[in-house]
């Protein structure tokens, strides 16, 4: 092989891991970026006790912002999307944890489910970052069980099936701890090129998992 070859393949090297990890940096910067902002939110909720938001408006807010996400990712305004994404989110969990923080062990429930989730995202990252394995073969297999659990749950909401409820939280678990495996694989190997997207993708699923955990914890110890 001449010098001309090594240098080029070389430099095809360089660049695409220089591309990957840039999105990898960026997604990750945004994310912690939304959940602080997400967390603001929540807790001014909660101070100035501020109502909670009705299902029916708060679920096509959510749709409606994430159309709007989708569209923009592209573009800088995508930036500004997630953000009123997430703080629209951040605002229904407010009520969400002001309502846990009345219960007797609330405090406790909320800091088990908050420690519980950022364990399982460090860990889940940080081996798919290390090992490099790639996750794609789960894409179908999320996307539908996502909408099967959403279903589950907007149906025992109503229905006030509380077995239905926990059957949901269980599987948005699985299905969360799944879509971190597969985000973070997706940046990894190159399958990612948007840190906007991949920063939502990430974000839903730290948010379905806190969410569930602090369910299936709440239920566990009674409240």
């Amino acid at each position: 092989m001449d010098r001309s070859g090594v240098s080029v393949l070389s430099t095809g090297t360089v660049t695409y891991a220089d591309s990957t990890q840039r999105v990898l940096r960026n997604t990750y910067a945004l994310l912690s970026v939304t959940l602080l902002f997400s967390a603001v939110v929540a807790w001014s909720v909660i101070s100035l006790g501020l109502p909670r938001m009705n299902l029916i408006v708060m679920l096509v807010g959510y749709f409606g912002i994430l159309f709007a996400v989708n569209r923009l990712q592209n573009s800088a305004w995508g930036v500004l999307a997630v953000f009123g994404l997430t703080g629209w989110l951040g605002y229904t969990m407010g009520g969400i944890l002001e309502m846990y923080l009345r219960l007797p062990q609330g405090s406790s429930i909320i800091m088990q489910a908050l420690g519980l989730t950022g364990l399982t995202f460090v860990g889940l990252s940080a081996f798919v970052v290390t090992t490099k394995r790639d996750f794609g073969f789960m894409g179908n297999f999320l996307a539908l069980g996502s909408i099967a659990a959403f279903l589950l749950s907007l149906g025992s909401f109503f229905f006030n099936w509380s077995t239905g409820s926990l059957v949901a939280s269980g599987l948005f678990v699985l299905i969360s701890g799944g879509m971190i495996l597969w985000q973070t694989s997706a940046i990894v190997n190159g399958g990612e090129r948007n840190y906007i997207s991949a920063t939502v993708t990430l974000y839903l699923s730290l948010y379905n998992l806190f969410l569930s955990l602090l369910q299936l914890l709440g239920v566990a110890s009674d409240d």
